[in-house]
Protein backbone atom coordinates (compact mmCIF):
# COMPACT_ATOMS: atom_id res chain seq x y z
CA UNK A 1 0.00 0.00 0.00
CA UNK A 2 1.15 3.21 -1.17
CA UNK A 3 0.60 6.38 1.50
CA UNK A 4 1.55 9.81 0.68
CA UNK A 5 -0.02 11.47 3.89
CA UNK A 6 3.74 11.66 5.14
CA UNK A 7 4.36 14.31 3.16
CA UNK A 8 5.93 16.62 4.57
CA UNK A 9 7.64 16.40 5.80
CA UNK A 10 9.09 13.47 3.20
CA UNK A 11 10.66 10.52 4.44
CA UNK A 12 12.43 8.78 1.58
CA UNK A 13 12.99 5.79 4.18
CA UNK A 14 9.51 5.42 4.39
CA UNK A 15 8.68 5.82 1.07
CA UNK A 16 10.78 4.67 -2.01
CA UNK A 17 8.59 3.26 -4.21
CA UNK A 18 7.75 6.66 -5.64
CA UNK A 19 9.78 9.28 -4.81
CA UNK A 20 8.44 12.06 -7.68
CA UNK A 21 6.71 13.07 -10.70
CA UNK A 22 7.52 14.53 -13.85
CA UNK A 23 4.80 16.41 -16.37
CA UNK A 24 5.61 16.44 -20.04
CA UNK A 25 3.99 19.18 -21.69
CA UNK A 26 3.93 18.45 -25.76
CA UNK A 27 4.47 22.23 -27.55
CA UNK A 28 4.64 23.62 -31.12
CA UNK A 29 7.33 25.67 -30.19
CA UNK A 30 9.20 24.09 -27.00
CA UNK A 31 11.69 26.94 -26.78
CA UNK A 32 9.08 29.98 -26.38
CA UNK A 33 6.74 28.22 -24.12
CA UNK A 34 10.20 27.21 -21.79
CA UNK A 35 11.00 30.98 -22.01
CA UNK A 36 7.02 31.39 -20.29
CA UNK A 37 7.34 29.32 -17.76
CA UNK A 38 10.89 30.85 -16.81
CA UNK A 39 10.28 34.04 -17.55
CA UNK A 40 6.26 34.57 -16.80
CA UNK A 41 5.56 32.35 -14.04
CA UNK A 42 8.87 32.18 -12.25
CA UNK A 43 9.42 28.63 -11.82
CA UNK A 44 13.13 27.66 -11.12
CA UNK A 45 14.66 25.23 -12.91
CA UNK A 46 18.03 23.74 -14.55
CA UNK A 47 19.36 22.95 -17.24
CA UNK A 48 19.28 19.18 -18.40
CA UNK A 49 21.75 20.23 -21.31
CA UNK A 50 21.53 21.99 -25.15
CA UNK A 51 18.99 24.38 -23.39
CA UNK A 52 16.57 21.62 -22.09
CA UNK A 53 15.22 23.22 -18.61
CA UNK A 54 13.28 20.65 -15.85
CA UNK A 55 11.00 22.78 -14.03
CA UNK A 56 10.30 22.99 -10.48
CA UNK A 57 6.55 22.48 -9.84
CA UNK A 58 4.88 23.44 -6.82
CA UNK A 59 2.63 20.35 -5.03
CA UNK A 60 0.55 18.19 -6.93
CA UNK A 61 -2.09 16.04 -6.89
CA UNK A 62 -3.56 13.19 -9.24
CA UNK A 63 -7.42 12.06 -9.94
CA UNK A 64 -8.39 9.75 -12.20
CA UNK A 65 -11.52 10.50 -14.39
CA UNK A 66 -13.63 8.27 -16.59
CA UNK A 67 -12.87 8.08 -20.16
CA UNK A 68 -14.00 6.35 -23.06
CA UNK A 69 -9.88 6.23 -23.88
CA UNK A 70 -6.81 6.02 -21.80
CA UNK A 71 -3.77 7.88 -22.42
CA UNK A 72 -4.91 11.16 -22.43
CA UNK A 73 -3.92 13.47 -19.71
CA UNK A 74 -4.10 17.44 -18.53
CA UNK A 75 -2.11 19.44 -16.67
CA UNK A 76 -4.16 22.40 -14.44
CA UNK A 77 -2.60 24.61 -12.00
CA UNK A 78 -4.47 25.33 -8.68
CA UNK A 79 -4.54 28.98 -6.90
CA UNK A 80 -6.42 30.24 -3.83
CA UNK A 81 -7.74 33.05 -5.56
CA UNK A 82 -8.20 32.47 -9.77
CA UNK A 83 -8.90 36.53 -9.56
CA UNK A 84 -6.10 37.61 -8.07
CA UNK A 85 -4.32 34.62 -10.51
CA UNK A 86 -5.90 36.14 -13.88
CA UNK A 87 -5.32 39.30 -12.61
CA UNK A 88 -1.34 38.69 -12.18
CA UNK A 89 -1.36 36.77 -15.63
CA UNK A 90 -2.84 40.11 -17.70
CA UNK A 91 -0.79 42.13 -15.90
CA UNK A 92 1.99 39.87 -17.91
CA UNK A 93 0.29 40.31 -21.12
CA UNK A 94 -0.65 36.83 -21.10
CA UNK A 95 -3.83 35.73 -22.82
CA UNK A 96 -6.30 34.36 -20.24
CA UNK A 97 -9.90 32.74 -20.14
CA UNK A 98 -12.88 34.05 -18.52
CA UNK A 99 -13.48 31.85 -15.58
CA UNK A 100 -16.44 29.60 -15.38
CA UNK A 101 -18.31 27.53 -12.07
CA UNK A 102 -17.32 23.72 -11.96
CA UNK A 103 -18.83 21.72 -9.42
CA UNK A 104 -14.97 21.50 -7.74
CA UNK A 105 -14.05 25.02 -8.06
CA UNK A 106 -13.45 27.87 -10.44
CA UNK A 107 -12.13 27.22 -13.85
CA UNK A 108 -10.43 29.27 -16.56
CA UNK A 109 -7.29 28.86 -19.12
CA UNK A 110 -3.94 30.91 -20.12
CA UNK A 111 -2.11 30.51 -23.28
CA UNK A 112 1.82 29.87 -24.17
CA UNK A 113 3.13 30.96 -26.62
CA UNK A 114 3.26 28.26 -29.06
CA UNK A 115 -0.42 28.56 -28.95
CA UNK A 116 -1.44 26.16 -26.28
CA UNK A 117 -3.33 25.96 -22.83
CA UNK A 118 -3.03 25.55 -20.11
CA UNK A 119 -6.25 25.10 -16.76
CA UNK A 120 -5.78 27.34 -13.82
CA UNK A 121 -8.36 26.61 -11.06
CA UNK A 122 -9.33 27.64 -7.29
CA UNK A 123 -10.46 24.38 -6.32
CA UNK A 124 -13.43 24.05 -3.89
CA UNK A 125 -12.69 20.07 -3.26
CA UNK A 126 -10.77 18.29 -0.45
CA UNK A 127 -7.58 18.20 -1.15
CA UNK A 128 -4.92 15.83 0.13
CA UNK A 129 -2.68 17.15 2.82
CA UNK A 130 1.01 18.59 2.06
Amino acid sequence: MITVSKCPPYNAAEFDLINGAHVVIYTKDPEADRAFFRDVLKLTSVDAGHGWLIFAMPPLEAAFHDSPSNDQHELYFMCDDIATTLQDLRSRNVTVSDVSEQRWGKLATFTLPSGGKIGVYQPNHPRPKR
